[in-house]
């Protein structure tokens, strides 16, 4: 094979159909964009607008309060933290803390304020946890399989991360 003879793969290349070429090609006249009007020009990005009308979105009233420095706790509950161990991501005799979860994969995400046990699923190993919060059903499954839970203090954010 010679360079002159390299072509591309049959259907590699879609030829766009030309409009405004005639009313023989299909796409004629309008383009296929209907009539005129502010939808028949280009860049037009209409979502919302109620033709002068006040849209929707301002019409409903606004309730309730968003705290902006709301603190978001990734939960993770036992059965993952038992799959994790089982799969060899974890190791058993160290403490379970944020950053070993973290490196296990069983929790992602970068602006967490720490980390909240619940007791949905099994653990069958006795297992030191440190964790921002934990549930009271979390708490009890842990020391039913011979663990123990500390529950941190939530850090504190740094003028950095703010």
């Amino acid at each position: 094979m010679n360079l002159n003879e390299l072509r591309d793969n049959e259907g590699s290349r879609y030829r766009k159909k030309r409009l405004g070429r005639g009313i023989g090609s299909g796409k004629g006249k309008t383009s296929g964009r209907g009539v005129k009007g502010q939808k028949a020009r280009e860049g037009v990005s209409l979502n919302g607008f109620e033709g002068g009308q006040l849209p929707l979105y301002r019409r409903m009233p606004k309730r309730g309060f968003v705290n902006i420095f709301r603190k978001e706790y990734a939960s993770v509950n036992l059965g993952a933290v038992s799959k994790a161990i089982e799969s060899g991501k974890l190791d058993k005799a160290s403490a379970v803390t944020e950053e070993s979860l973290r490196k296990a994969g069983v929790i992602n995400g970068r602006k967490v304020a720490g980390v909240r046990l619940l007791a949905k699923g099994e653990l069958s190993h006795g297992l030191t946890f440190e964790v921002a919060g934990a549930s009271a059903a979390a708490i009890a499954a842990v020391e039913k399989a011979g663990g123990t839970v500390k529950v941190l203090a939530a850090k504190k954010e740094t003028q950095a991360e703010a």
